[in-house]
Formats: C-alpha cells, sequence, structure tokens
C-alpha cells in the first residue's frame, strides 16, 4: 500500500523592498538617497532609550509632560529634552491646555514602529 506524501512549502511573506537594479534611472535613484536620508534621521530620533520609550507611552494615548515624567521616573528636565528632539523630527505634536502641556503622535509612523520594535524585542512568545 502506498502513503500519499505530505509535502510541506514554506512560504515566505512578500517584500516591500524595491529590487535595485544597475539601469535604474538617475531620478529613481535620487528619491531613493532623499527617502534613506529621511529615514535615516526618524531611526536617529527614536535610537535613543528615553525616546523609545516615550513613544511607547504616547503609542497608547495623548500624555502630559507630568505624566510623562512619573511614567518614566525621569525628571522634568530629561523628559522635555527627549521631547524636544522628537518635536523637531516632527514625531511628537505639543498641545497647551493653561500651564500643562500635553503630547501626542504627529502620526502613525512612530506607532507603527513601535509595534515592531516590541514584536521583536519584547513579546514573550
Amino acid at each position: 500500500m502506498t502513503h500519499p506524501m505530505t509535502v510541506q512549502v514554506d512560504t515566505l511573506p512578500v517584500s516591500h523592498l524595491p529590487v535595485f537594479d544597475k539601469n535604474m534611472c538617475a531620478a529613481d535613484l535620487d528619491k531613493m538617497m532623499t527617502n534613506a536620508q529621511v529615514a535615516s534621521n526618524f531611526l536617529k530620533a527614536i535610537s535613543h532609550e528615553g525616546r523609545l520609550m516615550i513613544l511607547c507611552h504616547l503609542a497608547t494615548g495623548e500624555k502630559s509632560v507630568t505624566e510623562l515624567e512619573e511614567l518614566l521616573s525621569t525628571r522634568q528636565a530629561a523628559v522635555s529634552q527627549q521631547l524636544s528632539r522628537l518635536r523637531l523630527e516632527g514625531l511628537v505634536t505639543p498641545r497647551r491646555d493653561g500651564k500643562t502641556i500635553y503630547y501626542s503622535l504627529t502620526d502613525e509612523r512612530p506607532k507603527q514602529i513601535m509595534e515592531v520594535v516590541y514584536d521583536l524585542f519584547c513579546r514573550d512568545d
């Protein structure tokens, strides 16, 4: 009696990365360089553990500077310095309500990155 063979085929996720080709036109190469610079600045901005933690907290919603100080157990000066860098890079947006300043993520990019970082480094599987 013969048994049917079961073949398991591993499928790789589809990559969204471009295929580099020596025949790429100059305009495409220039665009890639510009995008690489923007991405590099973004990655530099989040490459500090304090800024990463701030982004983690802001991924769940707007927080005041005082709330961030308490969540991070860090002095106001240190939190403000990191928020300043994140604001300079366009990753967070301040909102003033009286004497209190609240921060939120400017768009979804930092949240998306934080989800990937969490999946790669923090998830207990």
